[in-house]
């Protein structure tokens, strides 16, 4: 299926299911969102508001409704993937390897407050996005696409969490 094609054999799906994998998707992306803003939500007022961020850092508010796209586009990629026949795909393996570490990223950084080694593991992020979205371009070129602003997202994300790591030493 190089190139993005769909095996036919979940594409052509009851509605139903169909529904209820998108749904699935849905919630393990938007259960990470959840699980992560009740962490961040802890350490926002006190801890990370007085950190030392580069100029170039955005607002707070801006983070909510980016990620909330974020992982808005991730739940239908990973959909499409299953669409494409990939239900039992290692790329979605990948894809909840990927989920995991975005939240671990999120633990060790607001929950623990180790921006250090939150460095650390959102590099590893970052290998396994791309990774990701490798293995859904396999399956889907669509679902690809939908990922690489997630890539772009984590790119400056980890940018950020250095500089960060280095004002606050």
């Amino acid at each position: 299926m190089a190139g993005g094609g769909t095996s036919g054999r979940d594409r052509d799906a009851p509605p139903a299911r169909s529904l209820l994998a998108l749904a699935t998707s849905g919630a393990a992306a938007f259960g990470t969102a959840g699980i992560g803003g009740v962490v961040t939500a802890r350490s926002l007022d006190g801890w990370y508001r007085g950190l030392d961020k580069p100029p170039w850092t955005p607002p707070d508010r801006v983070f909510g409704p980016v990620w909330s796209l974020l992982y808005g586009a991730q739940a239908v990629a990973a959909w499409l993937v299953w669409r494409s026949g990939g239900e039992r795909a290692p790329a979605l393996e990948l894809y909840g390897a990927q989920l995991a570490l975005n939240l671990g990223w999120t633990l060790l950084f607001f929950g623990l407050r180790r921006p250090g080694l939150a460095v650390l593991e959102i590099a590893v992020l970052w290998v396994a996005i791309a990774a990701t979205v490798t293995a859904f371009r396999r399956r889907s070129r669509a679902a690809a696409w939908l990922l690489l602003p997630y890539l772009a997202w984590v790119s400056f994300a980890l940018a950020l969490n250095v500089a960060i790591w280095r004002r606050n030493r």
